[in-house]
């Protein structure tokens, strides 16, 4: 029964804030949420760009002291 007291009280705030000139900011409501989805997916973009690039240069250094363990082991074995 309080889903319904509610629900119905949150239908008549929408109607009446359409009615109350409310109407212009619900046609502009898809406008809205496609500018925001936009704005999130350039985000989200850029984050995951600056992620990889970062990535990318700690694999690189990673794989250079990989490389000198290496040497330094063969150098190690060839001695023995």
């Amino acid at each position: 029964m309080k889903w319904v007291i509610k629900g119905g009280l949150f239908l008549s705030l929408i109607l009446l804030t359409v009615m109350n000139g409310g109407f212009v900011v619900l046609a502009f409501l898809p406008i809205i949420l496609y500018f925001v989805l936009s704005v999130f997916g350039i985000y989200f973009v850029n984050e995951v760009i600056k992620f990889m690039n970062t990535k990318a240069k700690s694999d690189q250094e990673r794989n250079q002291k990989i490389d000198e363990l290496i040497k330094v082991v063969s150098q190690g074995k060839s001695m023995e």
